[in-house]
Parts: structure tokens; sequence; C-alpha cells
């Protein structure tokens, strides 16, 4: 199951006590900052969680698996997520 941008307003409006409209604002502002800064080729690290950062991929060849028809991947940014150890440790339910 995804967890979406609504699903993380109620649980702010619940958790916080502050209005759904505001709880709905605080989160699509948050995420159009992390647009932003990852867009414009910041490093983004958000403590205890882990570092958002963008990547230039060079050009290259590729191959169609299915038909191995050859092709070129032309040159592109991708976004990377990086967590902390402790996010890590948290999903894979170790304790620190």
């Amino acid at each position: 199951m995804a967890l979406t941008k609504k699903q993380i307003s109620k649980k702010i409006n619940h958790k916080i006590g502050i209005a759904a409209l505001e709880a709905s604002r605080i989160v699509d502002s948050f995420f159009d900052e992390l647009k932003n800064a990852v867009k414009n080729n910041e490093i983004v690290k958000l403590t205890l969680f882990g570092t958002f950062k963008t990547i230039k991929k060079n050009e290259r060849v590729g191959r169609n698996p299915k038909t191995k028809e050859t092709a070129i991947i032309e040159r592109r940014k991708i976004v990377s997520f990086n967590p902390t150890i402790k996010l890590k440790n948290k999903v894979n339910k170790k304790t620190q």
C-alpha cells in the first residue's frame, strides 16, 4: 500500500490538531521545496531520514532484453535517495 500526500496531511491534522487545509498546505509546501531543490541540483539532507540528490547520467548504448536490439540512451538526470543508517536499521528492524 502506498502512502499518499493526502494521507500524510490527515496524519498531521490528527497528530498536531491543525486544520486539514493547513496540514495539506504544509505537506504540499514541503514537497514543492524538495522538488525545486532537486531540480536545481541541490543536495537535500533530512536528518534521521536520508539524502536526495541529482545525478547526471551520460549517454550510453542500451539493449532491449527482449529483442536484443541496441539503442542510444540519451543523457539525463535522475534523483537518487540514500537513507541514513538509522532508517535502514529501522526498516530492517534492528535497534540502535
